[in-house]
């Protein structure tokens, strides 16, 4: 049968322009894990997890994360064939639930993009300065160094998708491997207590703090979901996405799980708390130092800074990716959907994505905001709490279209794998407003302000969707199945 929407009164019935390319499963997945940036997590979330989460129970957290999420993208890859725009979250929750809420969750997801961008940018600013001042090299302000990663991104976001996909691969290899390097000498010599077992106790997973643990780690697994962004630049998107969906989850899952085991293992079941709270940010250098040497700690605090790159990257892309669909279908400037000649690229959404992060890092500097504690827990706050509200609308969205088309019967994909993981997402996105102003530094005021900004964005679809109809209706093309 077909499955289409009828066109808007007036809407344009020429095909919008396309991106173009060839990415394989392999090219999908770097883009997406490199967006999750695996080393900063490892080096920086993991010590403030075991810190003010579960301890030694904390690498737990990740595989509950990992359980939620698989959930998630069952329903998510049983829907992909069913929806033919390259917009992921506001197409699927405009396919199950209507116009008004698909374009809030377009604007929903434009605002926790932006911020999760500009939180890495703020952090990847000072991650320079710091590491020239470890050598003892004098160093501008942070806000410098910040614009020019801006600048280099803009010329690789505007450039065709491969380049990227090549740069991100690079450098994603490159952290992964390092840490890989030091999961396996902790296995292969041990820590002060032998290999830790916390993860194994019920009592040590439930202790302390455990739905802040899952609060930290749900939030290194951002990125994954972006798959679904490069549809028309995949090979076989019917099968390239979905395998890239799958496997880019199962490979953050478990790198995430097994390295927090090692470094907790690392310092041993009864230390690890009393060193993270003696220094988180430096524990996984010192790790590193103590069981590879001075050269390997040296080689991580160069890559942290290649990490965060990668991580920045590719949110630009999928940021220019959402420009451009949300430029196609008329809900913003339609200069936005246009493709470069020679590129292929989303080039006019590029460049405005990066005088974006170059005007809010300038806001933030001329602001005085400290790039670590304020710019990046502020705007990765809100962030964390956008995304999984995201996910949440999706698993609605795949509940009741399925339920309304009756397309695919499978009970799995259909009903039991995304209810589980609406239920799954939706225990956490209480943890996280309940906690909103930790995430935001501790402020209730900042806490309370930016609750009321997510839900002032998602309301603004509302407000396209009755004020534009014509902008409203996204072009769906039909499928047959």
């Amino acid at each position: 049968m077909a499955i289409s929407d009828p066109p808007a009164t007036g809407a344009p019935t020429t095909a919008p322009p396309r991106l173009t390319g060839s990415l394989g499963v392999g090219a999908i997945i770097f883009m997406v894990v490199a967006a999750a940036a695996p080393l900063t997590v490892i080096a920086g979330a993991v010590p403030i997890g075991v810190l003010v989460g579960n301890g030694a129970g904390y690498p737990a957290a990740f595989v509950v994360s990992a359980v939620i999420l698989l959930f998630f993208a069952v329903g998510f890859v049983a829907m992909t064939p069913h929806v033919p725009q390259a917009g992921a979250f506001y197409s699927y929750i405009s396919r199950g639930l209507g116009r008004p809420l698909g374009l809030g969750g377009a604007m929903l997801a434009l605002l926790t993009y932006v911020t999760i961008q500009g939180a890495v940018l703020g952090y990847i600013g000072q991650a320079v300065a710091d590491l020239l001042g470890r050598y003892g090299v004098a160093s501008p302000p942070w806000w410098v160094w910040t614009l020019a990663v801006v600048a280099g991104i803009g010329v690789l976001g505007f450039r065709h998708i491969d380049l990227s996909s090549k740069v991100l691969g690079l450098l994603l290899i490159a952290e992964v491997a390092i840490v890989v390097v030091l999961d396996v000498a902790v296995v292969g010599q041990g820590g002060p207590e032998g290999y830790s077992t916390g993860v194994l106790s019920l009592s040590t997973v439930t202790s302390g703090s455990p739905a802040l643990g899952l609060m930290f780690a749900i939030a290194g697994f951002i990125g994954f979901e972006a798959t679904a962004v490069f549809r028309d630049e995949a090979r076989e998107p019917e099968r390239t996405i979905p395998r890239a969906t799958y496997l880019a989850l199962a490979i953050i899952g478990v790198f995430y799980a097994v390295s927090s085991w090692a470094i907790i293992t690392a310092w041993g079941d009864g230390g690890v708390v009393e060193r993270a709270a003696a220094d988180p940010g430096s524990m996984v250098v010192e790790t590193t130092e103590v069981y590879l040497g001075t050269v390997a700690a040296d080689v991580l605090n160069v890559l942290l800074v290649t990490s965060l790159f990668a991580c920045a990257l590719s949110f630009h892309n999928v940021l220019a990716r959402y420009y451009f669909n949300l430029g196609n279908t008329g809900v913003l400037h339609t200069r936005l959907g246009s493709a470069h000649a020679t590129h292929a690229s989303p080039a006019t959404a590029s460049l405005t994505q990066t005088v974006i992060s170059a005007a809010l890092m300038v806001v933030c500097a001329l602001a005085g905001l400290d790039p670590v504690l304020e710019v990046f827990t502020w705007l990765s706050g809100i962030a964390t709490v956008g995304i999984v509200a995201l996910m949440l609308l999706t698993c609605a969205a795949v509940l009741v279209f399925f339920r309304r088309t009756r397309v695919d019967t499978r009970p799995w994909q259909t009903l039991i794998a995304p209810g589980l993981g609406f239920l799954g997402l939706a225990a956490v996105l209480v943890v996280l407003v309940q906690n909103l102003p930790l995430l935001m530094g501790e402020s209730t005021a900042l806490g309370v302000g930016a609750g009321v900004l997510l839900l002032a964005t998602l309301a603004v679809g509302a407000v396209i969707a009755r004020t534009r109809p014509q902008a409203a209706a996204l072009t769906d093309t039909d499928l047959s199945s």
